[in-house]
């Protein structure tokens, strides 16, 4: 791949395919527990570990204070499974085996957590955003959430205080391009392939969230097909554009 194209969106490039499965797993698992306080702490609770592991180890030049969720995560999975929720946890087999993963790679290289750092975290400043928008609006329209139960409860992950979220997504790509800049190609086609490897780690582990019936995976698939139908449709009328301009 061309040098002089960003490294950020050269990570893009190399996970597109991927990256829209993982969305379509994510959708699939996840979109029910806007009313479902059990599945949103579920899918909490899988990453947790991940993301606290990359804090513990990854040098604040590439992972500063202000993107840390650690004492986030915490503070919502205190609010979803009550005091005493961590003495209570143990990692399922498919996060030790995300974390061994990251052990592994960073006996290798040290540096190819940055994969792993860039993809998450875009992750939570952009998808989780969406995914945390919609289960607020969610749980405002549920008539059986409790009186004493507000919408912005439970939602520190996602809430990153004073700070911008696009400048936090700005300044992690430019550590990123910066860094990409300075490699050689053999780290730069490792650190690709990790882009990669983040995302089947990430479809491991979603795989793993219990508690969404088979009916509603049946109905996202339903849904899915008709927005791929659309879809294709949409690239077959711009193409057939694009080849006859004078129609």
């Amino acid at each position: 791949m061309a040098q002089n194209v960003l490294f950020s969106k050269q990570m893009r490039l190399a996970t597109r395919d991927i990256h829209s499965v993982s969305d379509a797993l994510v959708n699939a698992k996840l979109a029910f527990a806007l009313y479902d306080n059990r599945v949103w702490a579920e899918g909490l609770l899988i990453f947790y570990d991940v993301f606290k592991h990359l804090e513990q180890r990854v040098p604040h030049d590439f992972l500063p204070p202000e993107l840390h969720r650690t004492v986030q995560f915490e503070q919502d999975l205190r609010f979803y499974l009550g005091e005493g929720w961590h003495e209570r946890h143990t990692p399922k087999p498919e996060v030790r085996a995300y974390l061994n993963h990251l052990h592994e790679i960073e006996l290798e290289n040290a540096n190819l957590l940055l994969a792993y750092v860039y993809h998450l975290y875009m992750g939570l400043l952009s998808g989780g955003q969406i995914l945390q928008k919609r289960r607020s609006l969610g749980r405002r329209m549920n008539p059986f959430r409790s009186a004493d139960e507000r919408p912005v409860d439970g939602a520190a992950l996602t809430s990153f205080e004073d700070n911008s979220i696009y400048e936090l997504k700005q300044r992690l790509r430019k550590t990123v391009d910066e860094f990409g800049a300075r490699l050689d190609e053999e780290t730069r086609q490792r650190m690709l392939d990790e882009s990669r490897k983040v995302f089947e780690l990430n479809n491991t582990i979603i795989r793993t969230v219990e508690g969404v019936g088979s009916a509603n995976v049946r109905t996202i698939m339903y849904v899915a097909m008709a927005i791929a139908g659309i879809a294709l449709m949409q690239y077959l009328l711009r193409n057939n554009a694009d080849n006859n301009p004078e129609q």
